[in-house]
């Protein structure tokens, strides 16, 4: 069990820190809008109304106490350095900020983040690999190099295994696992055969996964 502290209410953090409470960590949730701390009180450890730029409430917060720290707030520049300045400098391991743009998030980076999500960017994202094909389902971006696709299987792959295929050498990409029928079997083995209705994860270069279907 993890002690995280979520900075801000908004859809992004709210998701975030009651998720991170369902799967069984102390989560506190910091903003400065009473009735958004209030309607979430409920579904985390804690929720606390405050001001990030008003230091003396911040003391109490006892920043140094927790694990992680997610700063998710998504328009106030200069509320979200602010509190990755203050966990960075109470001595908090890892800490995941929200950032609007690329120059934000670059800020962010500089001043004490050690990861950045762009929600909107990395939806748009996906939305687009989505339409870009009738059988791509999904599709995450791990690097800038490197992402996982779920991909229905293709006609042309049904009754035949991954080693009659011989998937990886051909494709250079690696199937993480297939979901049939509501169960999702992880890493198959080589003569695990592929059936019609079949959905794939696989593993691979962003150039390589946009030509597979092709």
């Amino acid at each position: 069990m993890k002690s995280i502290i979520v900075f801000g209410c908004g859809r992004f953090g709210s998701t975030v820190a009651t998720t991170l409470t369902s799967l069984g960590h102390e989560v506190l949730v910091v903003d400065t809008d009473f009735e958004k701390v209030q309607w979430i009180s409920d579904e985390v450890t804690t929720s606390v109304q405050c001001d990030i730029l008003d230091e003396e409430a911040v003391k109490d917060l006892g920043l140094s106490n927790f694990d992680n720290a997610v700063i998710a707030i998504g328009t106030n520049l200069e509320a979200a350095i602010m509190a990755t300045i203050l966990c960075k400098e109470a001595g908090v391991s890892y800490i995941v900020a929200k950032a609007m743009s690329l120059r934000k998030g670059e800020i962010l980076k500089k001043v004490g983040a050690d990861k950045l999500i762009y929600p909107e960017r990395d939806m748009g994202f996906r939305l687009a690999h989505s339409l870009d094909s009738n059988n791509i389902l999904d599709f995450i971006q791990l690097s800038p190099e490197y992402s996982i696709i779920e991909i229905k299987v293709l006609d042309k792959w049904i009754g035949k295994s991954i080693e009659e295929l011989n998937f990886r050498y051909k494709y250079k990409a690696t199937i993480l696992g297939i979901e049939r029928n509501g169960d999702i079997e992880i890493i198959p083995g080589a003569k695990e055969k592929l059936f019609e209705g079949d959905v794939l994860m696989v593993l691979g270069k962003d150039d390589i996964l946009h030509n597979i279907e092709k």
